[in-house]
C-alpha cells in the first residue's frame, strides 16, 4: 500500500465516527443497500422542496457540519434508530452532497473498502452546465479499479433528472473529477464558464482552481465543506495569474493519477498552505471565520 492507500482504508480526521462508531456499524455492507440507507437519513438542502419537506431556518446550520461524528450525532438525536432505518424526508439530516459521500467514504473505509472522497463537476443536473458537486470512489479489488460512486442519487432525483446511468458506478464524461475539468478547458476543449455554481453565476478557472485544492485535501483523507476558502483557492470571479495557472496544472497532473504521484502529492499537501487546511478557514456561505475542529481526539489536519 502506499502513503495515499493507507489513508484511504481508514478514518480520516474528518471522517471519524468517534463514539458513535456501533451506530455506523449498523449501516449495510453491500453497496446498493449502503447507498439507499445513506438516502434514508439525509437529505440535500438545496432540493427540500422535491421531497415536499420545509424545515426551520436553524436546522440548515447541519449543512455546516465537518466531521463525521457531529453528522451522526444529528442524525441520532432526532432518531436514535439503527442507521439502516430510512427516516421520514422532514426528519433526515441537512446536507449536500459533500455529506452524503462522508457518510458512504466512512462506512466504506469501516468495512476495510479503500474509498475517498473527489471533487468535480456533474454534467447531469443542469446541462449544459457542469455544476460543482461531490461523489466517492472506491477501489473495486475484483475489477482492479476505482469506481465513482454517487451517493445522493435516490429514485426521485434520478427520475426527475432523467439520469441514464448507474449511480454506482457513475461514468467520468458524467461526474467530471477537477482535475479533467481543469485540463479540458486549459486546453481549450471546453468553455471555463460551463463549470461552476451556475444558479449564482459563480463560474470559470478560478472556480476550478478552487475544487482542484478541495480535491487534493479530500486526496489526502481532509473532506472539507464545498464552501470552505483556505491557502491557494482564489477570490470569487477573478482572473488567475501565471503562477497560479501553472500551481493549476501542476496539481491537476498530481490529482490526475493519485497512485502514480502518491508521495509527491503528500508531500505537497503536507508543505504547501495553499493546499493544507489551517486549524480556521473562512466559510463563504456564513462569511465567518471557522474553527475546523478536525478530530474528535484533536488529529490535526495533515
Amino acid at each position: 500500500m502506499t502513503t495515499l492507500d493507507s489513508i484511504y482504508a481508514k478514518p480520516g480526521p474528518l471522517t471519524s465516527a468517534g463514539k458513535y462508531q456501533e451506530l455506523l456499524d449498523t449501516l449495510p455492507r453491500e453497496l446498493p443497500a449502503l447507498t439507499r440507507a445513506i438516502q434514508g437519513l439525509q437529505i440535500h438542502e438545496y432540493m427540500l422542496g422535491a421531497y415536499g419537506v420545509s424545515v426551520p431556518e436553524p436546522r440548515k446550520s447541519e449543512s455546516h457540519l465537518r466531521r463525521l461524528d457531529h453528522m451522526l450525532g444529528a442524525i441520532h438525536a432526532r432518531d436514535s434508530r439503527p442507521l439502516d432505518v430510512a427516516r421520514e424526508p422532514a426528519e433526515r439530516a441537512i446536507g449536500v452532497c459533500r455529506h452524503f459521500t462522508v457518510l458512504l467514504i466512512a462506512a466504506l473505509r469501516a468495512n476495510g473498502i479503500p474509498a475517498r472522497a473527489r471533487v468535480g463537476f456533474a454534467s447531469f443536473f443542469n446541462p449544459p452546465q457542469y455544476e460543482d458537486h461531490w461523489v466517492g470512489e472506491y477501489w473495486n479489488a475484483s475489477e482492479k479499479r476505482w469506481i465513482l460512486v454517487d451517493a445522493q442519487l435516490d429514485e426521485l432525483q434520478r427520475n426527475a433528472m432523467k439520469v441514464d446511468f448507474d449511480p454506482l458506478d457513475v461514468p467520468r464524461d458524467r461526474f467530471v473529477v477537477a482535475h479533467d475539468a481543469w485540463t479540458r478547458t486549459r486546453r481549450g476543449e471546453i468553455d471555463d464558464k460551463r463549470f461552476g455554481f451556475s444558479p449564482i453565476h459563480l463560474t470559470g478557472s478560478w472556480f476550478i482552481l478552487g475544487d482542484l485544492i478541495r480535491d487534493a485535501a479530500a486526496l489526502n483523507g481532509v473532506e472539507m465543506l464545498p464552501w470552505d476558502v483556505w491557502g491557494g483557492i482564489p477570490k470569487a470571479n477573478v482572473g488567475l495569474t501565471p503562477d497560479e495557472l501553472a500551481f493549476g496544472d501542476h496539481l491537476a497532473r498530481l490529482t490526475a493519477a493519485p497512485e502514480e504521484h502518491a508521495k509527491e502529492l503528500r508531500s505537497v499537501y503536507l508543505n504547501d498552505a495553499r493546499i493544507k487546511p489551517g486549524a480556521s478557514v473562512w466559510n463563504d456561505r456564513t462569511e465567518t471565520n471557522d474553527e475546523v475542529d478536525a478530530a474528535p481526539a484533536g488529529v490535526p489536519l495533515g
